[in-house]
């Protein structure tokens, strides 16, 4: 069996992941903007560390957000922590030029199990009303007939793909400038 060791520098890297999905959040939801901007910080961890770390910043800034914020995002800690792991599982690789190519088919993966989750979690428990400026193109098209199901899955898709695309997009970037010494450091290591 394996065991995670965590070291200082992770640690570190994990908390302002933290924050970046905090302050991309943040201004998401004061400009109610129908794009997210949580998941900069969860990004950069499934790429640096792997599927399970990929979680923990979405996990963080979830709690934090939903206790301070935004107590809906409470309810998508799921969502997070899907998104993370799933980046992880895709991103966390050594080849960036291989990722650069396929942007468009990993946000395509990253997406959907988080959308379908999100999904339901704004129909069924929320209306398809919540916190995100995305509330207002749902009641837009639920009010000209579409099934309330439906008109949330659509537009949380499409939201969800452009704002992964462009977090997954600023996220490759960032990891261009991190210097390979301090990629060393943070990279995930197991010990037996």
């Amino acid at each position: 069996m394996k065991k995670y060791k965590i070291t200082p520098s992770q640690i570190a890297f994990l908390a302002i992941a933290t924050a970046l999905n905090l302050v991309g959040g943040s201004i998401a939801l004061v400009l109610k903007l129908p794009f997210y901007l949580d998941t900069l910080g969860t990004f950069l961890a499934a790429f640096a560390m792997g599927p399970v770390y990929g979680m923990i910043p979405g996990l963080l800034s979830g709690i934090i957000s939903g206790a301070t914020t935004d107590v809906y995002a409470f309810f998508y800690l799921p969502v997070q922590m899907i998104t993370g792991f799933v980046a992880g599982l895709l991103l966390h690789s050594e080849n960036r030029r291989k990722q650069k190519a396929l942007l468009a088919l990993y946000a395509v993966l990253i997406t959907l199990p988080g959308t379908i989750v999100s999904s339901c979690i704004t129909a069924f428990l929320f209306g398809g009303i919540t916190s995100s400026g995305s509330s207002i193109i749902v009641q837009f098209l639920h009010g000209m007939g579409m099934d309330l199901t439906l008109s949330v899955f659509c537009v949380q898709a499409i939201t969800d793909y452009i704002d992964r695309v462009f977090m997954i997009s600023v996220a490759t970037a960032a990891m261009a400038f991190l210097p390979d010494m301090i990629l060393g450091r943070i990279r995930h290591q197991h010990n037996s």
